[in-house]
């Protein structure tokens, strides 16, 4: 029985993984306790083809620590030959009646969100994302110092073929 178990969780694993044929990229960075507004959390791409556009998400798991039901955030690309293009981004995370969006079950959500489509990695080397909480108390300019409820943050990168 052990045996069987053990080779339907491997049959499992393996349609699982073939079903992502888009992903080219797709990686987390954990937030230990709180995410400090100062905490840049940076992911390094390597060998993307420059010919190809791909659709862009960022991915954000929280959990009912959050207090908001919206999320700010700064992205930038670092270009090989020193362009950068720099966004501030407004995400919806919970409907106006409290209720979370994203899947999953129990605490923690996970949200799936556009950052850019068709998008074109069009120089050879290696580029940087960058990732910054941006999240204001409403009528305050001071940026909150430790935001709580995100667990983690990633970045993935989606073939538009296939």
């Amino acid at each position: 029985m052990h045996k069987s178990f053990l080779l339907i969780l491997i049959i499992v694993s393996v349609c699982l993984m073939s079903c992502d044929k888009k992903r080219v990229f797709d990686e987390y960075q954990s937030i230990p306790n709180k995410w400090n507004k100062d905490s840049i959390l940076t992911f390094n791409l390597q060998n993307i083809d420059s010919v190809q556009n791909y659709n862009l998400f960022i991915n954000v798991r929280n959990n009912s620590d959050f207090a908001f039901s919206n999320l700010f955030l700064i992205a930038q690309i670092q270009f090989p030959q020193g362009k950068v293009i720099t966004d501030t981004l407004e995400y919806q995370m919970a409907t106006p009646n409290g209720q979370w969006l994203g899947t999953g079950f129990g605490d923690i959500k996970e949200n799936k969100l556009w950052y850019k489509e068709n998008f074109r990695f069009n120089e050879a080397g290696e580029f940087k994302v960058s990732i910054q909480q941006a999240m204001r108390k409403n009528r305050s300019e001071q940026g909150i110092e430790n935001l709580e409820g995100i667990t983690q943050v990633g970045f993935r990168i989606e073939n538009t073929q296939n």
